[in-house]
């Protein structure tokens, strides 16, 4: 009798490849942005989707404050159709930056989720910034 991890059959190496390539197109974690915000890549634009009271509170540093409520294709135009949007919020138990995904992408630009947003920058031990308020109109 097999155990309970191999009473289904794994994918095969091939689908499991796929399945993972898949996956890293629709997200990157905290350390990824970590690290590339450090070394100065600037290839992506990090958009925190919380309120702007929360934003003000704490926000990871470089990021900007946009709910998904103000991205409008009139707001995103600020920027080349061709940029890369990281979007993150509270954590985990917030669905803010799935909104923020599907908006973006129904506009017809590149997004990727931060997984773990505020939760898992802290759980790596990086710090936040403060600042006022600062939503776009």
């Amino acid at each position: 009798m097999p155990s309970f991890v191999a009473e289904v059959p794994a994918a095969s190496p091939e689908a499991t490849a796929a399945y993972y390539a898949r996956k890293l197109a629709f997200e990157t974690d905290c350390w990824d942005v970590h690290a590339s915000l450090t070394a100065g890549h600037g290839d992506f634009v990090l958009l925190d989707v919380r309120s702007p009271t929360h934003y003000a509170a704490a926000h990871i540093p470089g990021a900007i404050n946009l709910p998904h409520g103000k991205m409008t294709a009139h707001h995103m135009s600020k920027w080349p159709a061709d940029t890369l949007f990281v979007v993150y919020c509270s954590g985990p138990h917030c669905n803010g930056t799935d909104k923020a995904a599907l908006r973006l992408a129904r506009l017809g630009l590149q997004v990727k989720v931060m997984i773990g947003g505020m939760t898992g920058w802290a759980d790596e031990g990086f710090s936040f910034e403060s600042s006022p308020a600062t939503a776009a109109a």
